[in-house]
């Protein structure tokens, strides 16, 4: 069914319904029959869904039906979160960017994909509507496991907010076997400070769990350290030793540590470059 408003979708979820926005992850699993639902709910029709807005204390609204394409052509996103830019460039090619969706690239939660992990980076928060009102859920907080997020059957997420970003360096890297393919894996990365010197970290390793996740032990060896040519490599080792990615035909959980570890230092690296002097 076509829904014209957001309760009108929320009233046609059910257990066995699944919402269709942009549908370049969807429609493959359809046509791999890994999921059979009853019923299609497409919300492409719903107003206020879509579309970039300028928070007033300086951060970043995303509506859910945003297309990829919109966040890597707008001057508002390479203004306000250039570290989306950066990941979106590696989202697929054209045609699924064109299409693909912000808030269905969050839902479907692929371990591999890049704007979960971005996003986790960026510290953002989703608006999730159901059918008691709306709710906030920080995004350390949403991912729960392999393709599977805090939606209930009965909920959509419609919206994204990413905080204002002040003195702030970011860094972004991933190593895929084509343009356009998953990551083997990848690391987002946002650090806070001025001078050289880092006061917060937040850093997010994606295709090395079951869900995008924080490398803590990276960003406690982040935390208070000045300028200094081993300071990557410090966090680097960190996030390989605290990593542990599945094993696949596509790569052993060796070399994903490996890339974990290597990756981290290139983001820590240009994260550092990009601070406030």
């Amino acid at each position: 069914m076509r829904a014209r408003t957001l309760d009108e979708a929320l009233a046609a979820l059910d257990g066995d319904s699944k919402i269709l926005a942009g549908g370049q992850s969807l429609v493959p699993m359809l046509n791999m029959r890994l999921v059979r639902p009853a019923r299609l709910v497409d919300i492409n029709a719903v107003p206020g869904l879509a579309g970039l807005r300028a928070l007033p204390d300086g951060g970043l609204g995303i509506g859910a039906l945003t297309r990829h394409t919109d966040l890597l052509t707008a001057p508002l996103v390479r203004e306000r979160a250039p570290l989306l830019v950066a990941a979106v460039a590696h989202v697929g090619h054209r045609a699924i960017r064109n299409r693909g969706t912000v808030g269905g690239s969050l839902a479907h939660a692929d371990p591999a994909a890049e704007l979960p992990a971005a996003l986790l980076a960026l510290d953002a928060r989703v608006t999730i509507a159901g059918p008691q009102g709306r709710r906030q859920l920080p995004l350390d907080s949403f991912f729960v496991g392999l393709l599977t997020t805090a939606l209930a059957s009965d909920e959509i997420l419609v919206d994204v907010e990413v905080p204002a970003a002040r003195d702030v360096g970011w860094g972004f890297a991933e190593v895929a076997r084509r343009v356009g393919d998953f990551a083997l894996a990848g690391v987002a990365g946002v650090l806070r400070g001025a001078g050289g010197r880092c006061t917060d970290a937040r850093l997010v390793a994606f295709g090395a769990d079951d869900r995008p996740v924080r490398l803590r032990a990276a960003e406690r060896a982040l935390v208070g350290a000045g300028p200094g040519a081993d300071v990557p490599a410090h966090a680097g080792a960190a996030a390989g030793a605290e990593c542990r990615p599945p094993d696949d035909v596509h790569a052993s959980s060796e070399y994903r540590r490996h890339l974990v570890a290597v990756l981290t230092e290139q983001v820590v690296q240009d994260a550092l470059g990009r601070l406030p002097r």
